[in-house]
């Protein structure tokens, strides 16, 4: 099969190449997949140790062709969703369907692709806020990926929304009820915020931190700013009493998060916010694009039917 893969050559060190078919296991089913989407941690964050053909991956929607062995998970023909730490980026993917969401005819595949990890991540973190109803709740980085997601669910959930943004062209397309630009921004607000869903880190979660209520939570989701968090708890204690900071690792399996998400979107109530897609030969201007903050949201690639069907396969529906 082809695959997207490690070469430290090639630009962005990714180009397609050939490899081995995936082989499922006993409780894994077979994918032949439509459509992926890059997450800047997967591109930013990639070990130094990866070996020329690995095929890394998390986000991958298409459709089931062998379904598991031991009978669990949908048949032949569905539209699926998936979510895995490997593997994704190629025409075939063994994924265990406790990992999977069944994808509705009228939901597009690449949309759903963008859901796995930037979609559950936003959703774990939001409900780790607790009740979030008319209550302030602040999202830096709120124009990548996880952000745009968090920033649409925490409305969703009636919390009165805070975007963070590095530049005030990033928040278009943004629900948000107020938007703040830069540490400057941050640092201006005045009213506290119950809770905070930060995946930039650095100055960025220092400054949200300080601005805490009482009760509030942060969840510190990732750091793309690349830079370490110093916070003068001295400093934070003259604004917040009993703020807590909490390191945010995502809970598996996501399968039944993902089927709630996909709903969302099939009602219309939750939009993916794709800003790049292209077909998957362009991967290394979609990383190029996605590491230099140029795409606002998800960046999505759509791959080519297989030219020799692997086992089972009877047509292809996107």
């Amino acid at each position: 099969m082809q695959a997207l893969i490690h070469d430290p050559t090639a630009p962005q060190g990714l180009r397609v190449g050939q490899v081995p078919d995936a082989r499922p296991r006993q409780h894994e089913a077979l994918i032949e997949v439509a459509a992926v989407s890059l997450n800047y941690g997967e591109l930013a964050f990639r070990p130094s140790d990866l070996g020329p053909g690995y095929v890394s991956g998390w986000d991958a929607a298409g459709v089931v062709v062998r379904p598991a062995a031991d009978g669990s998970g949908p048949p032949q023909g569905t539209r699926v969703v998936s979510f895995g730490w490997a593997g994704a980026w190629a025409q075939l993917r063994a994924v265990d369907p406790a990992e999977t969401a069944v994808v509705p005819d009228g939901v597009d595949l690449g949309a759903a692709s963008a859901l796995p990890v930037a979609g559950v991540t936003a959703l774990q973190a939001v409900r780790r806020l607790g009740a979030v109803l008319g209550r302030r709740v602040l999202i830096t980085g709120a124009a990548g990926g996880v952000g745009r997601f968090a920033v649409q669910l925490a409305a969703l959930a009636g919390a009165h929304v805070i975007a963070s943004v590095g530049h005030p062209s990033r928040a278009r397309g943004l629900v948000a009820d107020e938007v703040v630009v830069g540490t400057e921004g941050l640092a201006g607000l005045v009213e506290p915020v119950h809770g905070v869903l930060d995946s930039v880190g650095g100055p960025h979660l220092a400054l949200a931190f300080e601005r805490l209520d009482d009760e509030g939570v942060v969840q510190a989701i990732g750091m793309a700013s690349g830079q370490a968090t110093l916070i003068d708890f001295e400093v934070a204690r003259t604004r917040s009493a009993r703020g807590r900071l909490e390191n945010f690792n995502l809970r598996t399996p996501v399968g039944a998060d993902l089927a709630f998400l996909v709903g969302l979107m099939a009602q219309g109530k939750l939009d993916p916010q794709v800003g790049w897609r292209a077909p998957w030969d362009r991967a290394p201007e979609a990383a190029e694009a996605l590491l230099s903050r140029r795409v606002r949201g998800k960046a999505v690639l759509d791959l080519p039917p297989r030219r020799t069907p692997a086992v089972g396969v009877e047509g292809r529906s996107r």
